[in-house]
């Protein structure tokens, strides 16, 4: 299921957005790109919509997945069904 934004507050937004980075980790290769910049990265991702916030009601977590997966994930659970 996808959260939207806005029904958010700014500060939750922030927490899942930056729990998020930290289990990702930071590490991109011979660019060194800190927590803060990656955190603004993701925030912009998800208000531009290439990435979006998801709740698996299975695991009850809330993840943020490119929007390209959430819908190839979608569609091959719709073939599975």
């Amino acid at each position: 299921m996808i959260i939207p934004l806005e029904q958010l507050s700014e500060e939750t937004l922030s927490a899942i957005i930056e729990n998020f980075v930290l289990r990702e980790g930071t590490e991109y290769g011979s660019e060194d790109v800190s927590l803060s910049e990656k955190i603004a990265q993701v925030h912009q991702q998800l208000k531009q919509g290439t990435a979006l916030l998801v709740y698996s009601e299975l695991h009850e977590t809330v993840n943020i997945l490119p929007k390209d997966q959430f819908i190839e994930d979608s569609e091959e659970s719709t073939e599975e069904s």
